[in-house]
């Protein structure tokens, strides 16, 4: 599929970001550093995280055919939810 348009969250101080990154490696999800691209079961997505302006933006790049968009975006959004709480 093609690409779809990024989320973007904002005041996301560097203590969150943290907490992200570790439930995201957790899941077996290889994030590190506060920018680049990770693949898992066929769906690819890039994330660009700045410190300074504390805003966090996620990109779903592709996914498999049977895997909708929408779908990743509501697992990122919880999981961004989740490491704020």
């Amino acid at each position: 599929m093609g690409r779809n348009a990024a989320q973007v969250f904002s005041g996301i101080s560097p203590e969150q970001y943290d907490r992200l990154i570790q439930k995201a490696q957790a899941a077996g999800i290889a994030l590190s550093g506060n920018s680049g691209t990770a693949t898992k079961l066929g769906v690819e997505v890039s994330w660009s995280y700045s410190p300074a302006t504390q805003e966090l933006t996620i990109q779903c790049l592709s996914t498999p055919f049977f895997v909708k968009p929408e779908e990743v975006y509501a697992k990122i959004q919880a999981l961004v939810n989740e490491s704020l709480n």
